[in-house]
């Protein structure tokens, strides 16, 4: 048996109404944004610390490989920082 989910609800609460559920959709969905672009901006920092390792890799790496991680390192640290800014002004 699987457990059921159960919600109580007062007796004498009144449907919301349609520009009640709007607003609280809207600010789900709002709320789900943000998650995803902090989920973004965290990949982004990943990115960029895998990319500084392997720039800094040496002989090891293939020298094109390491250029490129370079400039994907500092790139994308950039565009984290301008996601972190981003959100921080949104709030």
């Amino acid at each position: 048996m699987s457990a059921s989910h159960l919600v109580v609800v007062p007796a004498n609460r009144e449907p919301a109404s349609a520009a009640d559920r709007i607003k609280r959709l809207q600010a789900e969905a709002k709320d789900l944004a943000r998650e995803h672009v902090e989920a973004l901006s965290a990949a982004l920092s990943d990115v960029s610390r895998l990319a500084g390792e392997v720039a800094e890799g040496g002989e090891l790496y293939p020298v094109g490989a390491r250029e490129l991680a370079r400039r994907l390192a500092e790139d994308s640290h950039k565009q984290a920082l301008t996601l972190c800014a981003i959100l921080e002004r949104s709030s």
